[in-house]
Parts: structure tokens; sequence; C-alpha cells
């Protein structure tokens, strides 16, 4: 399977002031303390949900219906076009929304996002920028932010820490998306600064589940390996062949963990920096190979192409900081698998990308 190219030498210099780890009272700020009381969300009150029919936003809605949240707020693309900032204005004001998840973004492979820079970079902005000004003009409480953890330098030191933000080169295949993420946290940051709102932001890992696009050109190596493999069982196939040695090591978490992670944070955490979200172990793509072929009950041989690149050996994201409040991820890889398979299976002809 593709994964990234190789880079440049890495960047030595170091990011700014900003909190580093929270853990660490030496690093945070004393004009903004952390604050780690639970605050239990009220359940009747309008929470908008930015990007709910995407992977993420989807499951965050399944979540909080889950939970209990009797008002929540979504609107699809067609319906509101985010990068419209009076429209995003006007749909704020008329709902009022007490809580707020910003899911929604322009999101794409390794090449849509090389040959598309500029979209991935401009949309972004506009989204952030527009949804994030209009919830401060109306006034709402609560809101957290996604990013991703291609935030990091390609080169950061493993696992990757939250304070590794801008100490070195990012990845040039998705540095437009990246910045536009790096921006959206300092929005967050900026905002608790200068009108003391308790808004944070949370930094997922690879994400994966029900809703994922399985899109021969645009998806990611999970989702593009079920396609695959579940090709190559439907159609009798005995042999496939995956880009690379199968080395690298990825960190995969199930887009359903990620919802309770992100109702965890809202009710459990209020801090300036931005807190990884992932399982904190990964796999080498072989043994990725190996749990697809098995969910998707593929019994052939799998051979790999050693002359095509690997891209970066390692990605994993230190998660110490949201352990210690007391979260852990519950669906292991190969429960999570079974549950995307099954679901790709069931809306094979329905999917994004099919």
């Amino acid at each position: 399977m593709s994964t990234e190219p190789n880079s440049e030498e890495h960047m030595t210099h170091t990011g700014p002031d900003w909190p580093r780890t929270v853990s660490d009272p030496a690093d945070a700020r004393t004009t903004d303390d952390v604050d780690y009381s639970p605050r239990e969300l009220d359940r009747s009150a309008p929470f908008y949900v930015a990007g709910h029919r995407g992977l993420v936003g989807s499951a965050i809605w399944r979540h909080l219906e889950s939970q209990g949240f009797e008002n929540l707020i979504g609107a699809t693309s067609r319906e509101l076009d985010l990068r419209d900032r009076d429209a995003v204005e006007a749909f704020m004001a008329r709902h009022a929304p007490r809580y707020l998840v910003l899911a929604a973004a322009k999101v794409g492979g390794i090449g849509a996002n090389s040959t598309r820079p500029v979209d991935f970079l401009s949309d972004n902005l506009r989204i952030q920028l527009n949804v994030l000004d209009a919830a401060r003009a109306a006034g709402v409480e609560r809101v957290l932010f996604l990013g991703s953890s291609c935030i990091y330098p390609k080169l950061a030191e493993q696992p990757l820490r939250e304070n590794a933000l801008l100490t070195g080169y990012l990845e040039p295949t998705n540095d437009a998306y990246a910045i536009a993420k790096i921006a959206g946290i300092l929005h967050v940051q900026s905002v608790r600064r200068q009108y003391g709102l308790p808004w944070i932001s949370a930094m997922p890992t690879n994400l994966y589940g029900p809703g994922d696009n399985f899109s021969p050109a645009g998806s990611h190596v999970l989702p593009a390996m079920i396609r695959r493999y579940d090709e190559a069982v439907r159609n009798g196939d005995t042999e496939i062949t995956n880009w690379g040695s199968g080395s690298p090591r990825r960190e995969f978490l199930h887009v359903d963990d990620l919802a309770s992670a992100c109702l965890f944070l809202l009710e459990h955490y209020d801090g300036p920096q931005q807190v990884n979200v992932g399982v904190g172990e990964d796999v080498t793509i072989k043994e990725l190979a190996e749990l697809v072929a098995t969910a998707t009950g593929y019994r052939g041989v799998t051979h790999w192409d050693a002359s095509k690149p690997d891209g970066t050996p390692r990605k994993l994201m230190e998660v110490s900081h949201l352990t210690s409040l007391g979260w852990t991820a519950a669906i292991d890889l190969p429960t999570g698998l079974e549950d995307t398979v099954a679901w790709y299976r069931a809306h094979r002809d329905s999917a994004r990308g099919m």
C-alpha cells in the first residue's frame, strides 16, 4: 500500500513559547490555568456538530445521542457552506448552540493534498475562521476543535508529544492542510487568552471505522486495504501485492473511541494545550495487512513490493496526558476491523468512493 514519501532533513529551531505539556506546571501559562474538574454538559442544551455527516462527525453524533443529548444540531454541506461567512453567522445566530464540536474539514489522501494544496489550505482556513468567529459572536460556551496528527513535524521524536508542535519541518505532502490545522489550534488558544472562553483542541491519530472513505484515489492506507482485500475475496484472487516493505509502523484509532474521547474532554478538561487522542500502540503495515486479511476472510498470499516507497518509518501518538485524565481507548484493532469490514460490505454500493 502506498504511504508518505521520504522528506527533507530535520529543522532544528524550537517552537514558540506556548504551553507545552500541561502536566508540567512550569510550562503552563499563569494567565490560563488548567482546570481538570468534571463538568457534565447539559443534555438538553443545543449542541452543534459541524461536519455531522463525515466519518468523525457522524460518530460524535451517534455517541452524543447514546449519552442522552436531546438537542443536536447539524447541517449538510448543501444546506450550509461553511466557507460562506455570512451564511455561517446567520446559522449560528439562529440556532444559538451552547456547545460545538468542529469536525468539519476538507480532507483527502496524499495525491489530493499534493496536487491541490491551495484548496486544502484555503478551504480549511475559511471553515475554521467562519465557524469559530461565529461561535464566539453567538456566545457558544464550550468548543472542541479537532485537528490531526499531521500537525507534528515529519521527523519529530516518536512517540509524538504535544510539545513537538512547530519544532521541525512538516510532511511536505500535506503541509498546507497541517498549517491550517495549526492555525485552528492557535485560534482556540487566542480565544482563551483574549476572551477567557473555555475552548479546547484535540489531535486524533489515524482514524478508521464506519463511514470512512474507501475511494481508490482518496482513501488512506487502512480503508484502501479493506477495499483491496474484500475485492480479492469476491473475485477469488489468491495473490495481492502491496506497496513497500510493510515495515513502517502506524497507530489506528476507531472513530467511535474518538467520539467517546471528545465528550470526555469536554466534560473533564479545560486547558490551552492541544490533547493527543490515540491508543498508544502501533502495528507494522504488514501486521495490519494480516489483520485485514483475517477480517475479510482472505486466504491467499500477500506480496510486498519493496521497490515502492515506505514513507515515514513510524507515526505514534504519545497519549499519557489523556490517559492521566482517566480516558483510554476501548476498541482493539481486530474488533474494530471486523466492525468496519461489516459496515463496508453492508454499504459497499453507497459508501464514499464507491
